[in-house]
């Protein structure tokens, strides 16, 4: 497809959905504003909406951006699961950007969100804002994309790279990629010089960045599905790596909702939680029609994304193809391109608090500096309802993993 025809078709999309998905230098300030007084009138209009609804007759408002991220939350709204936990459902509002869904979710306009692991401790350490996890939206479901004459991640040197949040397992894994590469990510203005050992890294929104990789713009991206995929099906791009087989099993987004909720209504937050675990395992079990429900063709019409790009994802036929092609480096892990399984392993969150530490990032960053991350790992995640949720299921094996809630993280560029 021509690049300028390519970029139309984007822009198209995105107009049609209202989905940027990422997030701009100025929705980062109004994301880093979300602190002491600047938040003061979202922290008192949450209180007001949470005052509005009592006990367990609250509804389900749920936030998200269409990427794959979003499925186990929308899947249970088409599929009525919150309804069958006896809870009552608004149709979920699709969001621009990051900030705009953090904005909405600290004013209580939205109480059931996914929200990108490493942003869920700025929301609750940086912004003080009370967000608790209580659950894994999904595993793995992001890749590096790049130009087609990119042949390894050392030919991205001198480059640029667009990631699409500071706060984000993206803007981690790829610089750990980087820096086993000998290569140094920096943050300057596009048009600053390079050395041949730097990658200037760029904040774009998912739907800009296949056209931007079309243009040159670009050297490559990393970012959720589907989003890589589209840059496969439209011929403009190639997977490099999957983030999955850089850190094994890791979560990108995860289930959120506000301790206030949490605190006052805990029946139902287990509630939504059991529903969101059904969701997870219907999901594994039945792929394609997960991406069907998904699909811009789809009933619900819940992503701007067709069908062929969805089942790229969600379907995960191409995997042995990506192995001998050498995309995949650890064949051993046999990981599906995105996978559900709802537990928190607290290991996983501590060492995400160390690799925040050691990455670069934009803004105020005192508070990540000072953060345990053993406290972290037990004071942003509350496991009680999923460990409840897991139990109607069949627990752990149902998604199949070991009966255990303790694991090694693996991480190897």
């Amino acid at each position: 497809m021509h690049d300028e025809s390519l970029r139309s078709a984007y822009q198209h999309v995105c107009a049609a959905s209202t989905c940027d998905c990422g997030i701009s230098r100025r929705d980062w300030l109004r994301i880093a504003a979300l602190s002491g007084a600047a938040a003061s009138p979202l922290l008192r209009a949450g209180d007001a909406a949470a005052q509005t609804s009592k006990g367990d007759d609250v509804p389900v408002r749920i936030g998200y951006l269409p990427i794959t991220d979003a499925t186990p939350l929308l899947v249970a709204h088409s599929r009525q699961l919150f309804e069958a936990e006896g809870l009552r459902t608004e149709k979920p509002r699709m969001f621009r950007t990051w900030a705009q869904l953090i904005e909405a979710f600290v004013a209580g306009q939205v109480n059931v969100v996914h929200l990108l692991s490493p942003s869920t401790m700025f929301v609750r350490y940086g912004s003080k804002f009370g967000a608790k996890v209580v659950a894994w939206n999904h595993m793995n479901g992001s890749a590096l994309a790049v130009a087609k004459h990119i042949q390894s991640v050392k030919d991205l040197g001198g480059q640029q790279v667009a990631i699409p949040f500071w706060y984000s397992i993206h803007n981690v894994v790829l610089q750990q990629l980087l820096r086993a590469n000998g290569l140094k990510a920096v943050s300057r203005p596009r048009q600053s010089g390079l050395a041949a050992d730097e990658v200037n890294l760029l904040v774009l929104p998912p739907a800009e960045m296949v056209s931007a990789l079309a243009s040159k713009a670009v050297a490559g991206y990393i970012v959720a599905e589907p989003f890589v995929a589209a840059a496969e099906v439209s011929g403009v791009g190639k997977v490099l790596r999957f983030v999955g087989d850089v850190w094994q099993n890791h979560a990108c987004c995860l289930l959120t909702l506000a301790e206030r909720d949490i605190v006052e209504r805990p029946e139902w937050a287990q509630r939504v939680t059991n529903a969101m675990v059904k969701a997870q395992l219907w999901t594994r079990n039945n792929q394609l029609d997960t991406a069907k429900l998904l699909a811009s063709s789809g009933e619900g019409r819940y992503t701007p994304h067709g069908l062929p790009v969805l089942s790229k994802v969600l379907v995960a036929t191409e995997m042995a193809q990506y192995q001998r092609d050498g995309v995949i480096h650890h064949p051993a892990w046999n990981q599906r391109r995105i996978d559900f399984q709802p537990y928190p392993y607290a290991s996983y969150t501590e060492a995400l608090v160390k690799a925040l530490q050691t990455t670069q990032l934009e803004g105020n960053v005192d508070f990540l500096h000072q953060l345990d991350p053993g406290f972290v790992a037990k004071d942003l995640v509350d496991e009680r309802f999923v460990k409840k949720a897991l139990q109607q299921v069949g627990g752990l094996k149902a998604f199949g993993h070991a009966e255990s809630f303790t694991r090694k993280e693996v991480i190897a560029v």
